[in-house]
């Protein structure tokens, strides 16, 4: 209850000084987290992150092995194959 309470006044207090800011203010803000978005810095490390996720959740899957029911490894290997279809010539993906 002491989190909920917590939640609905930390939301309240948002929207006010939201609202005193004004869309002025939001537009800035929207620009810069573009910006940063674009960033190819930001990108490339993004995209990095990415791959090792990737490459950490096969590790895993590798390392569980046949211990693994047969409906999850199917549905694993469907993701993978899905996954694959969006990924360019250089390994990565068509963000």
């Amino acid at each position: 209850m002491r989190y909920r309470l917590t939640f609905i006044i930390g939301a309240a207090v948002g929207y006010v000084l939201g609202a005193r800011a004004g869309r002025e203010r939001y537009e800035q803000l929207r620009k810069g987290a573009q910006r940063v978005a674009q960033n190819p810095a930001v990108r490339n490390t993004a995209e990095s992150a990415a791959q090792n996720g990737r490459a950490m959740t096969a590790t895993a899957i590798h390392s569980l092995g046949e211990r693994l029911p047969t409906s999850i490894s199917d549905r694993i290997r469907g993701l993978r194959e899905k996954g694959q279809e969006n990924e360019d010539d250089w390994g990565t993906t068509n963000t």
